[in-house]
């Protein structure tokens, strides 16, 4: 199923959301590996079952078994990151920038795969958080080891996109 049965469940006014999955995945400057990790970890980030359940079935063939976990794992450990060093920024207070975090971040170091791989994820699932200091520090470290601009802009569509399917299906079966 995968894609096709994302956008034959999008009504009809989310269509430029179908065309939109499709040419994002489609079409990128990305690895088949990095595209379908970023679309996998964002719909986990997304929480949509419908869109994680159709993701990880098509996103299992290009990353495998550990592939997939590591992609979860991105999302997971963003869905705590995001939110602590979003809220420290927002607080606005230097006192907490100097604070440590002691929060374990360990699959960061040993995520299993390709760890520029596993850092173009967290970007990716950081855009839908809207943590700038994750997406500062993340696009930093992913332009420092040669990723472009055009592979991280890539990153950024397939997050919006993953993400505005989630949503339209989360409001489409609220309403039903």
């Amino acid at each position: 199923m995968g894609l096709d049965a994302i956008t034959a469940a999008l009504p009809g006014y989310a269509r430029d959301i179908a065309l939109n999955l499709g040419s994002t995945l489609g079409t990128t400057a990305l690895t088949p590996a990095q595209t379908w990790g970023t679309a996998l970890a964002c719909a986990v980030a997304a929480r949509n079952p419908v869109v994680l359940r159709e993701v990880a079935d098509e996103a299992l063939g290009h990353l495998g078994p550990e592939g997939v976990e590591a992609a979860k794992g991105a999302a997971a450990i963003m869905a705590m990151n995001n939110v602590y060093y979003q809220a420290k920024h927002l607080v606005g207070d230097e006192r907490y920038a100097s604070m440590p975090a002691r929060l374990r971040m360990r699959i960061i170091a040993r995520p299993g795969v390709d760890k520029y791989d596993f850092e173009l994820w967290c970007f990716a699932v950081s855009a839908i958080a809207g943590c700038a200091v994750c997406l500062e520090l993340h696009e930093k470290k992913l332009r420092a080891s040669g990723l472009t601009p055009e592979q991280l802009h890539d990153a950024l569509r397939i997050s919006a996109v993953v993400h505005a399917a989630a949503v339209t299906l989360d409001a489409e079966a609220a309403l039903a």
